[in-house]
């Protein structure tokens, strides 16, 4: 009740305020998006929407005047009527006339240069006036799609029946439209606390948008700005080295201040760079606003084709400050025809300026919502919206939220399924899925031709992998079940083993998870399993190399796991095993059949007799802690969601202790401990580390599977985005160790940093990947290898391969390899 009293008064309080309303345009009639508006010597503005149209709220009826500012447009100031509590005021704009003095066409004597260079000497003094404050503010975001084609490459789009209804009948139309409104806390370099007032999402009562402050906080101040990779501001302290500036003109704001115009141009266009419009005020060289386009191959995105983001800054007489008041951030993308819009708009209101904050102003909590943040009415909205929606925008809120009461509905959920559940002949080898929308629940058949379930090996020969899974869900309290059986088929051997698993989360606030699982399956010696299926499969069959080693695993395990403090989460497993020997049980391959395979066996290749260890049952307990340092999150209705914070380490210790086995011998005890960075170092790439140590206690006969394996790579394939946990030339079983260890991993990508400058090979948009691995273990010299390569291969906006040269020492120089990097396969597995 206390919470509706408040509410009514906020919504009360809004009514009483008077609001200005009205549409801007130019001399010809055409509307003008993106136009500041804002009373005077105030934080309280907005920005007029696609077509031109604005409304403002003033908290008090007096002397106003309000602002009307546009990038290549006269700024106007005009009075409004004191007595009236509701005024429409249309606005026509006239274009700016720039000057320049005679003094500019001099080539000799650039003056767009003293006035960067004044701006960068400037800018930690500019910076700081707004390094803390609080402020209203307001987010929308929309996501558009045009022309989706009936097929791609041959192969029919089905876009789900949700989606179908979204678009009209040349594929085009709305994907997604929210809107947030929240209060934000903000001090730099990265302090930020954010409440969600009311959020909004078209067709979805949840509204738990994600277009939030987090995501909007580009500093021009700042030497880069995060983009997925750092990009380079106009007005970096190296600005020059990847900059030239041209001064296209000047004129006067409302306050008689005199704006310079600057034309950004990259020198070299692979870089990580801006290009457009920079303005600077003329007497404390404060950015005045930008509009820079970003080309999304120079942030190492291919998909996107530019983004435009645009900043206008309004100026405070009484306090001196220069304050974004409105950001829009619009992007084109597309690939195989299918083309994709959006937009981002943002508006800063009621700004306060602290000099300082309590110390426990800011926590690991970055953002929250009050509640019922989602159930806003139209009414609230209509009242605090700074940006009037289009027409376009209301129609999708006026159809998606009409048409979410029938979607929800047990009838339209069922008819749906009905059609979607249908079961065809060709599902017996291809899957079939059911699935119960309404009931929250599904069951899945897997199929006999799903590329991740045919492999072979000369253990199983050709091996089959099927099965049926069983699941339900709960998105509100965040819990979810799931059954799950697999079925495996070797024919060479005429085995079948099964396993099966019970898996349940009890909510997405600590992510409690229990699993149960046992059966029978067979497993690699190191259970990091470096060696793919299908690598595998094409290196056995193509070139008769046997690298992957079996065992036979009989076993009944129970994990848990859950997060027990903030950045701190805990898993523990109990396994009982019985572990039996596998040896081959065919010479098949496609060619050079007068080879013969190594063995099963990992200490001995040449053996085809002996196992490498004899058939015994362990069970075996495993404590692992995951720390992430300095661990940020977010609080919402349905969860918890953890983000890592990237100024800190992650770190991992695990206990490893093994009892209860057929015979004394194979007990032990093992310690672990590994710790993982990325270092950035700013538009120079950055810098992942790896590091892992452990050591075994009363493991002198232990079993082989139990030692320490490390991940070699014999195949010349790589199969990740990053080589942080492989070594890529070093023999699979080589190093295996029971005693104790010692591995680093460093890998340091320069995002094109290098790449960018070299003639002819910036033209890969590639970029270069500098690797350093080494190995110590007892009683053998140390191992390490050394790599240069490219990344960001590929063809056109698919950049799927990599490229690496790769020298290893072990005891002086061992040998040297080429690695081919194919991050396709991890679809495909």
């Amino acid at each position: 009740m206390k919470n509706a009293y408040l509410f009514l008064l906020l919504v009360l309080s809004f009514y009483s305020n008077a609001q200005i309303k009205g549409t801007i345009t130019d001399e010809k009639g055409n509307p003008l998006p993106f136009v500041s508006v804002f009373e005077e010597n105030t934080y309280n503005g907005t920005s007029s929407n696609e077509q031109g149209v604005y409304q403002l709220n003033i908290k008090s009826v007096g002397k106003n005047k309000i602002v009307f500012q546009l990038l290549g447009f006269k700024t106007q100031k005009i009075a409004i009527p004191t007595e009236k509590s509701t005024f429409t005021l249309d606005v026509k704009m006239l274009e700016e006339s720039y000057s320049l003095n005679e003094v500019i066409i001099n080539k000799k004597n650039n003056p767009a240069i003293a006035i960067i260079k004044s701006a960068i000497a400037s800018k930690k003094e500019n910076s700081e006036k707004t390094a803390r404050y609080t402020a209203d503010f307001y987010s929308r975001g929309l996501f558009k799609i045009k022309d989706l084609p009936k097929k791609i490459m041959g192969m029919k789009v089905d876009i789900g029946d949700d989606m179908a209804t979204n678009l009209d009948s040349t594929g085009s139309g709305i994907l997604y439209l929210s809107e947030t409104v929240s209060k934000i806390t903000f001090e730099k370099p990265n302090n930020l606390k954010e409440k969600i007032v009311a959020s909004r999402i078209s067709g979805n009562n949840k509204g738990y948008s994600y277009n939030t402050a987090k995501s909007s906080t580009y500093d021009f101040y700042n030497n880069t700005l995060e983009f997925g990779i750092n990009m380079i501001s106009p007005i970096a302290d190296n600005a020059f080295n990847y900059y030239k500036f041209k001064l296209e003109g000047t004129f006067f704001n409302e306050n008689n201040l005199q704006i310079n115009k600057i034309k950004v141009t990259p020198n070299r266009d692979k870089e990580p760079v801006f290009e457009g419009y920079i303005y600077i005020a003329d007497d404390s060289f404060a950015i005045y606003a930008v509009d820079l386009d970003i080309k999304g191959y120079r942030m190492k995105n291919e998909f996107t084709d530019v983004m435009t983001l645009k900043q206008n800054f309004s100026y405070n007489s009484k306090n001196k400050i220069w304050s974004k008041n409105a950001q829009s951030l619009a992007f084109n993308a597309g690939a195989f025809g299918v083309k994709f819009s959006g937009k981002f708009n943002y508006v800063y209101s009621n700004y306060e300026f602290p000099l300082s904050f309590e110390k426990k102003t800011f926590g690991n909590e970055i953002l929250s919502f009050e509640t019922n943040a989602n159930k806003k009415e139209d009414a609230f909205w209509n009242t605090i919206r700074p940006i009037p929606l289009t027409i376009e925008e209301s129609s999708d809120y006026i159809k998606k939220d009409s048409l979410q009461t029938i979607r929800k509905s047990k009838k339209f959920m069922d008819s749906i399924d009905a059609k979607n559940n249908k079961f065809k002949f060709m599902d017996l080898i291809m899957g079939y899925d059911n699935k119960n929308t309404f009931k929250k629940h599904s069951f899945k058949y897997n199929g006999l031709l799903d590329l991740s379930s045919l492999s072979f090996n000369t253990v199983q020969g050709h091996s089959l992998n099927t099965g049926f899974s069983f699941k339900n869900w709960n998105e509100e309290k965040g819990k979810n079940t799931s059954i799950n059986t697999t079925i495996n088929y070797g024919f060479s051997e005429d085995r079948l083993r099964v396993m099966g698993e019970y898996k349940h989360q009890f909510n997405n606030q600590n992510y409690a998870v229990l699993s149960v699982s046992g059966g029978t399956k067979v497993n690699q010696f190191n259970s990091n399993e470096p060696i793919s299926n299908f690598i595998n499969s094409i290196s056995t069959l193509f070139f008769r190399n046997n690298f992957i080693k079996l065992y036979n695993k009989e076993f009944l395990q129970i994990t848990y796991s859950q997060d027990i403090a903030n950045g701190l989460n805990l898993n523990g497993k109990l396994e009982y095993s019985q572990r039996k020997p596998l040896f081959n049980t065919t010479d098949y391959s496609y060619f050079k059949r007068n080879d013969l395979f190594s063995s099963n066996n990992p200490l001995n290749p040449t053996d085809f007799i002996n196992a490498g260890f004899d058939q015994h049952h362990l069970t075996k307990f495993t404590l692992n802690a995951k720390i992430n340092f300095g661990n940020k999150y977010i609080s919402r209705p349905d969860g918890k969601f953890n983000i890592r914070n990237n100024k800190y380490p992650t770190l991992y210790l695990g206990y490893e202790k093994a009892i209860a086995a057929s015979e004394k011998k194979y007990e032990f005890d093992h310690f672990n401990t590994r710790l993982t960075y990325d270092l950035t170092l700013g538009n120079k790439g950055v810098v992942g580390f790896n590091l892992k140590a452990g050591k075994f206690l009363n493991a002198d006969n232990i079993a082989f599977m139990d030692y320490r394996h490390f991940n070699g790579n014999q195949t010349h394939i790589g199969q990740t985005e990053r080589y942080l946990n492989v070594f890529n030339l070093l023999p699979y079983y080589s190093n295996s160790t029971n005693d104790s260890y010692f591995e680093a991993h460093m890998e340091h990508n320069d995002k094109g940093y290098i790449m960018n400058k070299i003639p002819l090979l910036n033209k890969l948009k590639s970029t270069m990947v500098l690797g350093f691995h080494t190995l110590a273990v007892p009683n053998s010299k140390s191992y390490s290898e050394v790599s240069i390569g490219l990344d960001n291969l590929g063809f056109g906006k698919f950049k799927l391969f990599r490229v690496d040269y790769v020298r290893s020492y072990q005891n002086g120089y061992t040998g040297d390899g080429v690695v081919f990097g194919l991050k396709v396969l991890n679809v495909l597995e």
